[in-house]
């Protein structure tokens, strides 16, 4: 089978929706070429994620790659997607250069490529996130393992906004716990929560390719006795009340549901929100601490911001 490379130019705060456009279009997998990569420092603790090209890398901006097959659709799917990139400037989002070329590359190629950039990675004190591919032995008794195959949805669990996330959830799950994860992507919130020993978890997503690949990846790492996956739009009919609700959606997103997450938690619940581009963190905040939340910490990483506020 051959398939069709979409290289879109753009800009790191246009990853996240960009990436989820490409997911809901039929992307087999999304490969994001950030040259920040190149030169940011990391922690020690954490080690490298992987050998890095330079070559391979923009000189300015961050280039998405997404690989669709070609088929007699191909030139109405990438007009659908260019028509749903050029609508994120209604959400005031920065789209860089915002060009988009594509190539053929031949299945054998495409899966190559794919492993050349996945390795496992230790992203937080418990977590490490490993292909499903690789063989990997845990260093040390409590190491939590997440397998991920990153053709199964967009996003290997290392962006920014995912790390913060799992690391908010070490933090505030306890035993026994209830969860909410809203806009659960590829699953890795509720598998992270799930292996946090939370009892039970719902995961809602709105998009039914991500609600299959959540559900698969769910399977993968043996905790659906503990998660429920189903397609659902935010918190639309979600009952509590629960524990913990945690959303790495588009802050324009979070914003419109503060009062519904405030609503299903116990007093003293948790809700973690992130996908917080830097410049939107301030209308995030205030959205919460009018919905009766208090911020007890703030998350930073990159240009990200993620927020862990308790129910007062």
């Amino acid at each position: 089978m051959k398939w069709s490379e979409l290289s879109i130019h753009t800009t790191q705060e246009a990853v996240e929706p960009i990436s989820n456009i490409l997911h809901e279009a039929g992307a087999s997998g999304v490969v994001i070429e950030d040259p920040f990569d190149l030169t940011k420092e990391r922690e020690q603790v954490f080690g490298e994620i992987y050998q890095l090209n330079p070559d391979d890398y923009p000189v300015e901006g961050v280039i998405i790659k997404a690989y669709l097959p070609v088929n007699s659709f191909l030139g109405e799917t990438v007009e659908a997607i260019k028509e749903a990139i050029n609508n994120l400037l209604l959400f005031d989002i920065d789209l860089g250069f915002n060009s988009i070329t594509i190539s053929e590359v031949n299945e054998e190629e495409w899966a190559t490529a794919w492993k050349k950039y996945y390795n496992p990675v230790k992203i937080s004190e418990k977590f490490t996130i490993v292909p499903t591919w690789e063989t990997y032995e845990p260093v040390s008794s409590d190491e939590l393992i997440i397998e991920l195959d990153p053709g199964m949805a967009f996003g290997t669990g290392t962006h920014p906004t995912t790390v913060m996330c799992i690391q908010a959830l070490e933090r505030t799950v306890a035993k026994g716990d209830t969860v909410v994860d809203v806009g659960t992507g590829s699953g890795i919130l509720s598998i992270a929560a799930a292996l946090l020993e939370a009892k039970s978890v719902k995961a809602y997503d709105l998009d039914s390719v991500a609600v299959d690949s959540a559900r698969l990846n769910v399977k993968l790492n043996k905790v659906q006795d503990r998660v429920t996956v189903a397609q659902n739009n935010l918190l639309d009919h979600v009952e509590g009340p629960v524990d913990l609700v945690v959303a790495n959606i588009l802050a324009e997103i979070i914003v419109r549901f503060t009062d519904e997450a405030a609503a299903i938690l116990k007093p003293n619940g948790y809700f973690i929100t992130s996908g917080i581009i830097n410049t939107k963190k301030q209308e995030v905040k205030d959205r919460l601490l009018d919905s009766g939340f208090e911020i007890e910490e703030t998350l930073v990483m990159e240009d990200w911001v993620a927020y862990i506020a308790k129910k007062v």
